[in-house]
């Protein structure tokens, strides 16, 4: 595992077990990564439920209920398709968080509107929460899925740290 990750994915589970709490994850261009982070923690099977590799348009609607209407209006690389997807890991799983990520990591499948490097996350919680974002990283395909499986554990981070113990 990469040598930023591991402590991410500690903090992460550290932070997680203090609150009684649980993950899952919903990936599609890491391919698993986030989840294979956090489960090379050892004791992670406190505190992480699930993980869902989407990749196809298909499983996405199959695993998580993404509404197919959602795919064809905004495309599976947006934040409409990361909500969705975040908000499916919670309805099949005993999650309190969820995090998706989805996006283009190529080095072909970009366009002018999202170009490679374009990937979207989706942050959300039993109590109903759920926030999205878009980024673009630079650098090549491992370069563009290590950068999104780092964004998304700092972002677990900060709002586990700014958000109140789930009742």
């Amino acid at each position: 595992m990469n040598d930023e990750l591991e402590p991410l994915a500690a903090d992460l589970g550290a932070a997680l077990l203090a609150r009684g709490e649980w993950l899952a994850a919903a990936e599609s261009c890491t391919g698993g990564w986030l989840a294979q982070s956090v489960t090379a923690i050892a004791g992670s099977s406190a505190w992480f439920d699930r993980g869902f590799v989407t990749y196809s348009n298909d499983a996405k609607m199959d695993m998580l209920g993404v509404p197919p209407t959602t795919l064809e209006r905004h495309g599976a690389v947006s934040e409409a398709t990361a909500r969705a997807m975040a908000q499916g890991a919670l309805a099949h799983s005993r999650a309190n968080w969820t995090v998706a990520i989805t996006g283009i990591a190529g080095p072909s499948g970009g366009s002018p509107e999202k170009p490679v490097g374009t990937v979207c996350f989706a942050w959300a919680t039993k109590d109903g929460g759920c926030e999205a974002q878009t980024c673009l990283f630079p650098g090549d395909r491992a370069a563009v899925r290590e950068q999104s499986v780092r964004h998304a554990l700092q972002g677990l981070l900060q709002r586990l740290d700014t958000t109140p113990m789930l009742a």
